[in-house]
């Protein structure tokens, strides 16, 4: 059975994969004028944001329903409060990357 927070994480690598898609378009921005620089610009936010915003969302979904950890509190409230994305950023990888891989304290025990 393929839970929820399984198509969460695919849903997450699909959405690096377009990021990654848009890096082109960051490129042809980057060196072209008129046209093509507003093209490119479009084209790269179009492909870019909608996987940021689907991180910020499944970061703090994933702290409500999945955390295993004993600083539950203050990874919410830095989560919740701090702005800049950096909290976001290091919970990605000490939590969300370790449980897509079922490694460290998201390991699957077999029953």
């Amino acid at each position: 059975m393929i839970d929820r927070w399984e198509k969460r994480f695919k849903r997450i690598c699909i959405f690096g994969w377009l990021a990654l898609a848009g890096l082109p378009f960051v490129v042809l921005a980057a060196f072209t004028d008129d046209f093509f620089r507003t093209f490119g610009v479009v084209a790269a936010l179009c492909l870019i944001v909608p996987g940021l915003i689907y991180i910020y969302v499944v970061v703090i979904l994933h702290w409500k329903d999945r955390y295993r950890g004993q600083h539950s509190d203050l990874w919410g409230a830095l989560i919740l409060i701090e702005t800049s994305g950096w909290m976001k950023l290091v919970y990605i990888f000490r939590h969300i990357i370790p449980d897509m891989r079922h490694s460290g304290r998201y390991r699957v025990v077999p029953e």
